[in-house]
């Protein structure tokens, strides 16, 4: 695999990464709430791409810019190392910092919002069916558009049967993840569903255990649902090779 594709995605996962801890600020609200104009310190906050940091007098927006931009890198070096110089890389390195802005903006809120999973669906279906038109391809677009169904349905049965687990916002996001994950076959679709699905229940036993959640507790199940995506993705392009 060129090292040159792997340091040029690994390159951008960390520009990218920059811009999330901002969005992720504004974005972190309660249902209903207006997103976020202000920082901590009272200025306000213009725009929504730039550092996460107040512009007048420096004080930081939440959290750091550490975590987001180690993520999108380690992810998008990962991509490039497996997926290579196929056409659908570049819909996955759009898609990276997407899908870390919604799992950290999961973590701070427990709330995965619309106007981030639906587009993000969307633009999946778009962008795969472009680039099973280009030489090279190594996926199917009926295949993802199939596990786009497949999986958002899986998950609205979850959330019939037992609501207070998951959310709306679960279920849309399993419509994106299904996609890609279709996009290199069944096989990919479950195991990136089942390694979804086993990584947050170990993540709610876990606390369970050392007691800093009851079963009560709201556990964000978005981090999960995109890790194991990305696990499912990376072994369907290994396949593919």
């Amino acid at each position: 695999m060129p090292v040159v594709l792997i340091l040029f995605a690994a390159v951008y996962g960390a520009v990218v990464g920059l811009f999330v801890p901002r969005v992720r600020y504004r974005l972190s609200v309660e249902p209903g709430e207006p997103w976020q104009s202000a920082g901590p310190c009272g200025h306000l906050v213009t725009g929504w791409l730039g550092p996460p940091r107040c512009g007048v007098c420096g004080e930081g927006y939440g959290q750091g810019v550490l975590w987001p931009v180690a993520v999108t890198t380690v992810a998008a070096a990962a991509l490039a190392a497996t997926v290579g110089p196929r056409p659908e890389l570049a819909v996955w390195l759009l898609a990276a910092p997407v899908g870390v802005l919604l799992a950290e903006v999961d973590r701070s809120v427990r709330r995965l919002p619309d106007v981030l999973t639906l587009p993000l669906a969307l633009a999946l279906v778009v962008l795969l069916g472009a680039a099973a038109w280009m030489p090279g391809a190594a996926g199917s677009w009926i295949g993802a558009l199939l596990g786009g169904l497949a999986l958002g349905s899986g998950y609205f049965v979850l959330l019939v049967v037992r609501p207070s687990g998951m959310g709306f916002g679960d279920v849309k996001l399993a419509l994106g993840l299904g996609c890609a994950l279709g996009w290199y076959g069944w096989e990919a679709v479950y195991l990136g569903a089942l390694a979804g699905l086993a990584l947050g229940s170990l993540h709610g036993v876990v606390l369970l255990a050392a007691r800093r959640a009851g079963r009560r507790t709201v556990i964000a199940f978005g981090p999960w649902m995109l890790t194991g995506a990305l696990l499912g993705v990376l072994a369907g392009a290994a396949a593919g090779l």
